[in-house]
């Protein structure tokens, strides 16, 4: 029996950080103001980086923030979905905030811009930007 349950608790994590996890890059594609899905379609590389490292930086979050309230204490299903989608909006809201503020301080130019045009440099740029966001939001988290 306790396989099932294992079973159960894999699937529905699997299927809540799928979900979480395309919410996260909708959310990334509301701050970075060029649509992703016509952006690929035209072969912008740039855009194709971002879109990379904004899917592993949120699944790195997306991993510690599932296993972070299940290591700290025994929960039942329904509060370790709970507590696990409160700490993706917290990281989430973290990944976005930190994005946002880079481009505040960077005054030499505009990556939003940069990435429109299909400057490669500037995907690849924000692509480590998001991975490394991930890093410190997932140390935080867990």
């Amino acid at each position: 029996m306790e396989l099932l349950y294992d079973i159960l608790n894999v699937a529905v994590y699997s299927v809540l950080g799928i979900v979480l996890m395309l919410v996260g890059n909708f959310l990334i594609d509301l701050i970075v103001p060029c649509h992703f899905p016509t952006e690929i379609k035209k072969g912008n590389i740039a855009v194709g980086w971002l879109s990379a490292g904004s899917f592993i930086g949120i699944g790195m979050i997306l991993r510690t923030v599932i296993m972070s309230p299940a290591a700290a204490v025994t929960e039942t299903l329904l509060s370790g979905i709970t507590s696990s989608v409160i700490y993706f909006i917290v990281g989430i809201a973290f990944f976005m905030l930190g994005y946002v503020t880079v481009q505040l301080f960077n005054k030499k130019y505009n990556l939003n811009d940069e990435i429109g045009k299909g400057n490669t440099a500037a995907g690849v740029m924000v692509f480590g930007i998001f991975v490394g966001l991930s890093l410190v939001i997932s140390g935080a988290i867990s």
